[in-house]
């Protein structure tokens, strides 16, 4: 197991697995991005290039920046690219069926000295890493959306993690990365979710009971707590769908009424009003 790491997989073609894999080729890895859906996979090449795009025109990186970081980007629908990796990060959707399925295909393709990672925000780690041979090179990076703007990355060590795995997956994050590192147990919600998603569904609470308008919870939080965004309008960034599955995790493992999610977003969720990506949740969006 080398602390170095330099070849990077990325399993996920989707906003985050798009992002974490950008985040990674800027730094100067070599990336390879594995998504068998043919569409998604051109999609989130497409996502990346206007990413990289948008960060010359804003002046964070340098024209030869971008191409550099293109020119160490791979795209594959097959998961036999990931033979000589010598970290994968998995971050496909958000069901343990799926994530489980990735982790035993990982196991049998990535080299024996590789470290297999998760992205989840509310899938057990414990679960993944024993589905695989490795369980003690198995951890949680979790970056946050959207990753190449976000600084900081949970890393979630197993009661199976070993401390070479933590140490090498700490050492990739904070030097090749740069991101700020918190350390983080593997129970649902890590630690910013365990005390992001109740403070959310107390404001989709308040909302639903008509106490206050989605506006002026918002504006509440921005103007009175100096919050950047209020918790509704992060609901809408973060995917309601995404916040709903971390809160049920959540409530699932400690049985807590905070974290149940609220009628109001279980009907969001069932009329398709996602947030920013469907152009409807709370807000309307163009």
């Amino acid at each position: 197991m080398t602390s170095d790491i330099r070849r990077v997989g990325v399993v996920g073609a989707g906003a985050m697995g798009a992002g974490i894999a950008e985040v990674c080729a800027v730094r100067g890895a070599d990336v390879v991005v594995v998504e068998v859906v043919p569409a998604a996979l051109e999609a989130g090449q497409s996502r990346i290039e206007a990413s990289l795009g948008t960060a010359v025109a804003r002046g964070k990186i340098s024209e030869g920046d971008r191409d550099a970081a293109l020119g160490r980007l791979r795209f594959s629908d097959s998961y036999d690219e990931l033979g000589d990796r010598q970290l994968v990060i998995e971050a496909v959707t958000e069901r343990e069926d799926v994530k489980l399925s990735v982790f035993q295909t990982l196991d049998k393709v990535v080299p024996a000295d590789g470290l297999l990672a998760s992205n989840t925000s509310s899938i057990p780690i414990t679960r993944l890493a024993v589905a695989t041979g490795r369980p003690d090179q198995v951890c949680g990076l979790h970056f946050f959306n959207p990753a190449p703007v976000m600084p900081l990355v949970e890393v979630v060590s197993t009661l199976l993690t070993s401390d070479a795995t933590r140490e090498a997956a700490t050492a990739f994050v904070a030097g090749t990365l740069g991101k700020s590192v918190v350390q983080a147990k593997d129970r649902a919600g890590f630690v910013v979710n365990a005390l992001l998603v109740p403070y959310m569904l107390s404001a989709v609470r308040m909302l639903e009971s008509g106490f206050a308008t989605k506006e002026d919870i918002d504006t509440g939080m921005v103007k009175g707590c100096g919050h950047p965004m209020g918790p509704l309008t992060l609901g809408d960034m973060v995917g309601l769908d995404i916040l709903y599955g971390a809160a049920l995790s959540m409530y699932e493992e400690f049985k807590e009424p905070l974290y149940a999610p609220p009628p109001l977003l279980s009907r969001m969720i069932e009329a398709g009003h996602l947030g920013r990506k469907t152009g409807r949740g709370f807000y309307t969006y163009e």
